[in-house]
């Protein structure tokens, strides 16, 4: 099998060219001019989720005011973005900070393996079919938490009857054509809510078949304030604006609708049924067994989902599948609906760091065993971070404090001259508790990969961009649970743009 030579020794490995890889560049850009860095991109272009996806109608589920990056603010006052003008924020925003020329794409990291004596991360990909090798200093994961070659399909009894066209949101079709088409979606999360009423411009009609229903709140499409705000000269102080109205109201509306489950069920499904109309009983339609944010609240933006519903062009089904046939699907009542297409926005399969194994000496790091650290590193993994977005808000809001600590790190190490950075182990006992309080089935079914984290700081993770903004940007780099060693002669820092030995 062919290899790759291998190059020199990076200060920084970041894997993933997507929303969070270019945000954490940026940061490394801005934060550590000193620190040599490249990203490792498995696919051919960047963008991560926003190049993937191409379903009809795919569009960020969080405002892009916060969604976006803090230091180049979403210049529009639509929070409620296309997935096409999110990739091409992404693009701009790693050109505008130069970071664009540092991404090497198509390359797949396959594992990483440390070196306590060398103090080194050699990590190995896939490349053109032939087999690489690169080592560094910090690698700092950025590939999301799901599996991009694989989504979550249901083994639904009979399908390989069905005599029309059976889709996954995740690998859409571009030559598909929904019109004149009977079309029924399986899934009421956020990819259904978008995709219903995208097909149900051309298509003669779309059923959405759920199985249990969701929130689904509608949202205006145009913020009326982003938009008066936005017309002063000072265009950075009116991003910033924007986005702490965007944070502080995500936060307030979050902790009353926690606060006060019953009333934020009973009002979301009131609204729900005055935007779907007579033709919807949201009794049935509308009414999760969940409290609010159990599971992610689904945003239909000037309520095109709803509109789809009252128009009759798209209807709800809540019924459980019995099987597939020639000519549809059976639901367990006895029902029948006929289809000539399937779509099966059926959600995503868990896959972290993009599915990489990592060793440290010699011995593979089990995830499920291990307490994350401040949400962003690993029990007794070195030198090695990773960007997790928040489950209750947007994702860049946690990422991009997560990559300004990773920065704090490295420049602490650089200017004391250490060569690691590890959590300790927490003492005994360990209470533990799942990573994240969600019932949504993706997280259910990766129980036995998340890592866990413990009930109190740094071991708790925040699902509250306040409380780790205080810890990430004030609190303390050695707070006696991230231990650090001195450099070692082999893994001492080169100078920016001075070639390291690679087999050092």
């Amino acid at each position: 099998m062919a290899t790759l030579n291998q190059q020199e020794t990076l200060d920084v490995l970041i894997i993933g060219a997507g929303l969070s890889g270019i945000g954490a560049a940026c940061r490394l850009k801005m934060h550590c001019p000193e620190e040599r860095f490249e990203i490792f991109e498995a696919r051919e272009r960047m963008g991560g989720t926003w190049d993937l996806f191409r379903y009809p109608g795919v569009r960020s589920d969080s405002d892009m005011y916060t969604l976006g990056y803090p230091f180049r603010p979403w210049p529009d006052s639509q929070p409620i973005a296309d997935g096409d003008i999110i990739r091409d924020y992404i693009n701009e925003t790693a050109a505008e900070y130069g970071v664009d020329g540092l991404i090497r794409y198509g390359r797949e990291v396959t594992g990483a393996s440390w070196s306590s004596d060398r103090q080194l991360w050699t990590v190995s990909y896939r490349e053109n079919g032939q087999d690489g090798q690169v080592t560094c200093r910090f690698l700092l994961a950025c590939a999301g938490y799901y599996d991009y070659a694989e989504g979550h399909a249901p083994d639904f009894p009979g399908k390989e009857s069905f005599g029309g066209l059976i889709l996954h949101p995740q690998f859409w079709p571009e030559e598909f054509s929904a019109e004149g088409k009977k079309i029924i979606v399986i899934g009421s999360g956020a990819t259904a809510i978008t995709v219903v009423p995208a097909l149900a411009e051309h298509a003669e009609h779309v059923t959405m078949l759920q199985r249990s229903p969701s929130d689904v709140v509608p949202r205006i499409a145009e913020d009326g304030f982003a938009r008066t705000v936005g017309r002063l000269p000072a265009k950075k102080f009116a991003g910033s604006l924007i986005r702490w109205r965007s944070i502080l109201l995500s936060i307030v509306q979050y902790g009353f609708a926690r606060w006060k489950p019953d009333f934020a069920r009973k009002s979301i499904k009131k609204i729900a049924q005055e935007e779907a109309g007579p033709n919807v009983d949201a009794e049935i339609a509308f009414s999760p067994r969940y409290n609010v944010w159990d599971q992610r609240v689904c945003l239909d933006p000037d309520s095109v989902f709803f509109r789809s519903l009252k128009e009759g062009r798209a209807s709800i089904v809540t019924n459980q599948i019995e099987k597939f046939d020639e000519t549809g699907v059976l639901l367990a009542d006895g029902t029948h609906l006929d289809a000539d297409a399937v779509v099966t926005a059926t959600g995503l399969k868990i896959k972290l760091f993009g599915g990489i194994a990592l060793t440290v000496d010699g011995e593979k790091l089990n995830f499920a065993d291990r307490l994350i650290y401040k949400g962003m590193m690993i029990e007794g993994a070195p030198n090695f971070a990773f960007c997790f977005g928040y489950t209750n808000a947007s994702w860049t809001l946690k990422a991009d404090l997560s990559a300004r600590h990773v920065c704090r790190i490295l420049n602490r190490m650089r200017k004391k001259d250490y060569g690691v950075c590890r959590p300790d182990t927490p003492p005994e006992p360990r209470e533990t508790v799942p990573l994240i309080h969600f019932n949504s089935g993706y997280i259910e079914r990766a129980a036995n990969v998340l890592p866990k984290q413990g009930v109190k700081s740094p071991w708790r993770v925040h699902q509250n961009y306040l409380a780790d903004l205080s810890a990430y940007q004030f609190g303390q780099v050695e707070d006696g649970v991230l231990k650090f060693e001195p450099a070692t002669g082999i893994s001492g820092h080169a100078p920016q743009g001075t070639p390291a030995d690679a087999s050092a």
